[in-house]
């Protein structure tokens, strides 16, 4: 009999400890964003992020994360937000500052002043580096994903563009997976979806194969008129109106099809509701 899963609840524990005691297969997905290389000090004996070499982060950090794969279904996901380090720090990493004895954030010698392999001011490649371990050790790598940030931390470089993004890593443990694709889908352009309306011969400059694909691209193989149904595929926000949602797009769409009419209809916007549109 498969162990019942408490939900609703706070574990404060280390994670590969607490990760040993969660039933096989329980979770179907993981967020998580693992503290970076040497670059907070928590405070905590055998914190993650405060090893010797990255080696060794990346190794503890896998070990962690093969407990994760016994706990995840097998049609789960995981998403691991991870940035890099650089390597050197100068003089940094030997001397303590005079106002804060104990360092900045609580370290006196920085972790990152050496890194085999890597040269001062190298990029360490932490997010890579973990990837690919990853992968090694089972996990299927199915994207990485750029958070860009926006307002980002300032940074006194001058030699090099600042950073501004992060890695999100999305990785599995089979094959197959849930992964709700049109939840984060986006409407495509109002020309596009025009240029499917449209018939294609066979004999325009585009209808030759994509060189290297072996096939042609799908807006341009030959086609009748009316390919592109618009009650299932909403058209660019640009027919959105100001007073619409999403959901009110859609059912205005379905209307004005099987009415087949070109004009705004009124829709009474409190009986609308998303349960309704399919």
């Amino acid at each position: 009999m498969t162990e019942e899963l408490k939900t609703d609840i706070i574990i404060n524990r280390d994670a590969l400890f607490a990760l040993r005691e969660l039933p096989d297969e329980s979770v179907n997905c993981c967020v998580t964003s693992p503290p970076y290389y040497a670059l907070r000090d928590y405070g905590l004996d055998a914190q993650i992020g405060r090893e010797d070499t990255p080696e060794e982060y990346i190794e503890r950090l896998v070990a962690v994360f093969h407990e994760l794969k016994r706990v995840l279904r097998s049609d789960g996901t995981f998403w691991l937000n991870i940035a890099d380090t650089y390597c050197g720090t100068g003089n940094k990493g030997y001397y303590a500052d005079p106002k804060n004895p104990k360092g900045r954030n609580g370290q006196q010698t920085a972790k990152n002043a050496r890194a085999p392999g890597c040269k001062q001011k190298d990029l360490i490649g932490i997010p890579w580096l973990l990837a690919f371990a990853l992968r090694a050790d089972g996990w299927y790598l199915r994207s990485d994903i750029i958070w860009q940030k926006e307002n980002p931390m300032p940074e006194s470089c001058k030699d090099r563009p600042s950073r501004c993004y992060e890695h999100i890593f999305l990785l599995t443990k089979s094959k197959k997976y849930f992964y709700d694709a049109a939840a984060i889908a986006e409407p495509i352009a109002a020309t596009t979806a025009a240029r499917y309306r449209t018939g294609r011969g066979a004999g325009h400059k585009y209808a030759d194969e994509v060189p290297g694909q072996g096939k042609v691209q799908g807006i341009n193989r030959t086609r009748s008129g009316g390919y592109y149904d618009e009650a299932l595929i909403p058209v660019s926000y640009t027919h959105l109106r100001a007073h619409e949602t999403d959901s009110y797009l859609v059912c205005r769409l379905l209307l004005e099809k099987k009415k087949n009419i070109k004009t705004a209809i009124h829709i009474d916007k409190e009986k609308v509701q998303p349960n309704n549109l399919i």
